[in-house]
């Protein structure tokens, strides 16, 4: 990854040197998992479970979303995925509901700055 795509993905809370050490100093391993987030699909499923308050479907989601924004290290959607699994295993309906908005703009942010970074080449 070059220096441009590193400061692209840490404006958008993605702590790229982080991850790296998870992924045992292989930066292009890393990178390769990176560019795939934006095509996982527990983001739709955790909205879809959401819309139908399908809580055991919203929790796998927000869980298996959690932890793989653990691994890549994107950390503001962790923290606010770790919020909302907490919401949900604490049957507190509306507080994990009224996380929605936070976590999508989060998503989003995150997504935009991968696909930035990846179009800057590298």
């Amino acid at each position: 990854m070059t220096p441009l795509q590193k400061e692209t993905l840490g404006r958008a809370g993605i702590d790229a040197a982080a991850a790296c050490e998870r992924f045992l100093g292989n930066e292009d391993l890393y990178w390769r998992f990176l560019q795939q987030f934006p095509e996982d699909g527990n983001f739709v499923r955790l909205v879809e479970a959401m819309d139908a308050q399908d809580w055991a479907a919203a929790e796998a989601a927000s869980h298996t979303l959690k932890g793989l924004c653990g691994n890549l290290s994107i950390d503001l959607l962790f923290r606010l995925l770790s919020l909302q699994v907490a919401a949900l295993r604490g049957e507190d309906w509306a507080a994990a509901g009224g996380m929605m908005g936070e976590i999508s703009a989060a998503y989003g942010q995150a997504v935009a700055a991968i696909r930035q970074a990846a179009a800057y080449g590298g």
